[in-house]
């Protein structure tokens, strides 16, 4: 059954045309991309992303390899965290149909993913939901600490398998973890699921 497009309010940042492209198959919005790397060097772009940022919180969905993961801390670096949304697509290992090779990393970026995947991720930012919830979600980084998610020895692995169950790419740091968290789930879930880990 084909779905309705959804209305997405926020801007949303990707790396290039042809994430882009794809988004606009599931959703109608202000999609700004990056021009992958191209963001490091034209400081007229990072400013248009600070202003418009001003106005309403900006989604930020760039792949989730290295490349991806450098511009997003780019973007972080240079825009107020409670004016960014992380969004994050799974690491799938496969390659794009217009490419001859695989990434270097053999995963799929944004425009690789299924349509359904994207559309899901999206969903909740179209009534505004997904903003209001992670703006009230008490969870915090003392949780993770308690939860041996943040600053312990095998804190890093406990985050991979964590971030595993819930679609999220690995490698993640405790502070990107988190603002995931609070977006995707409840606290109420969140206590929930790590009590299942433990068990």
């Amino acid at each position: 059954m084909e779905r309705k497009k959804l209305n997405i309010p926020n801007t949303i940042v990707v790396e290039g045309r042809y994430d882009r492209q794809r988004l606009l198959e599931v959703c109608s919005a202000n999609i700004i991309t990056t021009d992958g790397f191209g963001v490091f060097k034209k400081s007229e772009k990072l400013a248009l992303f600070r202003e418009l940022s001003k106005k309403m919180p900006i989604i930020v969905l760039t792949d989730s390899d290295g490349a991806g993961k450098l511009i997003r801390s780019h973007l972080t670096s240079a825009i107020d965290k409670d004016k960014i949304i992380q969004l994050y697509i799974p690491q799938i290992k496969g390659k794009e149909r217009r490419k001859k090779a695989p990434s270097a990393e053999g995963t799929l970026g944004v425009e690789g993913m299924e349509l359904d995947l994207l559309y899901d991720l999206l969903a909740p930012f179209e009534d505004g939901e997904a903003v209001k919830r992670a703006a009230e979600n008490p969870l915090s980084k003392t949780d993770l600490y308690i939860d041996g998610l943040s600053g312990g020895e095998d804190s890093s692995k406990k985050r991979d398998e964590l971030a595993l169950s819930l679609g999220l790419p690995h490698g993640m740091s405790a502070n990107a973890l988190l603002a995931a968290l609070r977006i995707l789930l409840t606290y109420d879930e969140y206590i929930a699921l790590v009590k299942r880990k433990e068990k």
